[in-house]
């Protein structure tokens, strides 16, 4: 389900950064295990959590939301649809905030730290108003007039009687973490990569919304509300640095200079005058038995040229052509 590719960002894991992986297991299953344990000591509180249920449906429609029942008649038009509906509920939320906590481990261990925490406080957060403001769900509401699609279509993830039932707690809708845990992964998949396909990871929490309202399983405000939390979590948290890493010349093509050159030197390459040769590469410039030392001039500065003296030679002078045409009559007279 990840997508792997993510263009020239942090192609290869920081494995400097990357926390112990026996130290990332208790750490993950302890919360876990905190936020089942609160999860279930907030149960109970039936007559409370409908009565917040009241007053959330009817700020719903002072607010002018759209009703939830528009969502669920759509589903409810095919069987095999609302089904979907029902499998994707029980059973992508928590394996798929897996499988995107272990791939950033694995590929992405900056951002795997920032998005731990992140879920960490998002999921903390939620417990604590699970704990203040107990909610009953719209499917358990008798002016939503709304189906569990769950019970009726199936599957369902919870008990048939939601005083009693040891394995979640149904009147804990108020935020959605299902909501805000999809947000939270789609998010950190579109800073964690770089492929021009990453924006179409929002279509995780898009729908995931439209699954939790059509299923009566949550309001509006439930994913109003982990929306804010978060939001407050990544004001908090900031996301790791982007780190790039230096671009690499194609075969057969020398790499860009690191630093720009000194003054002074030109690009590579060799000249001969007469019985000398001139370095560009080098700033020199050696003309028969003198040299000449040059700089590179940049732009709106002066530059001055430092000249050597050259060694001037004495030269032979030439003999004129009649001296030498009487000096081979004579060598031939002898």
């Amino acid at each position: 389900m990840i997508h792997a590719r993510s263009g020239p960002v942090d192609p290869e894991p920081d494995t400097s950064v990357r926390p112990p992986l026996v130290r990332e297991l208790f750490l993950v299953a302890g919360l876990f295990l905190v936020y089942k344990l609160g999860r279930l000591a907030a149960n109970g509180h039936v007559e409370e959590a409908f009565r917040n249920a009241g007053h959330v449906w009817d700020l719903e429609r002072v607010l002018r939301l759209p009703d939830e029942g528009a969502v669920q008649g759509l589903l409810l038009h095919s069987h095999t649809l609302v089904q979907a509906a029902n499998t994707y509920y029980a059973t992508v939320h928590f394996p798929a905030t897996l499988v995107f906590l272990v791939w950033l481990y694995l590929r992405r261990p900056r951002h795997y730290v920032w998005s731990r925490r992140v879920l960490a406080v998002l999921t903390g957060a939620a417990l604590a108003l699970h704990l203040l403001f107990p909610l009953a769900p719209p499917r358990m509401l008798p002016a939503a007039d709304l189906v569990d699609t769950g019970r009726v279509y199936g599957p369902s993830v919870y008990g048939d009687t939601p005083a009693d039932d040891s394995l979640a707690n149904q009147f804990a809708a108020m935020p959605s973490l299902h909501f805000g845990w999809a947000l939270a992964v789609a998010v950190g998949l579109v800073v964690a990569t770089r492929s021009r396909w990453r924006p179409l990871w929002l279509l995780h929490p898009l729908a995931t919304l439209l699954v939790i309202v059509g299923t009566a399983n949550h309001y509006w405000l439930d994913a109003v509300v982990v929306t804010a939390l978060l939001c407050l979590a990544y004001a908090v948290l900031r996301p790791p640095a982007r780190t790039h890493r230096p671009r690499q010349a194609p075969a057969g093509q020398a790499a860009p200079p690191a630093t720009a050159p000194a003054l002074g030197v030109y690009a590579s390459g060799t000249a001969t005058y007469g019985a000398g040769t001139g370095t560009r590469g080098s700033g020199t410039e050696a003309c028969g038995a003198g040299e000449r030392t040059t700089r590179a001039r940049l732009p709106g500065m002066r530059t001055t040229r430092a000249r050597i003296p050259r060694i001037r030679t004495r030269r032979t002078p030439e003999l004129p052509a009649r001296a030498l045409r009487a000096y081979a009559r004579s060598g031939a007279r002898r």
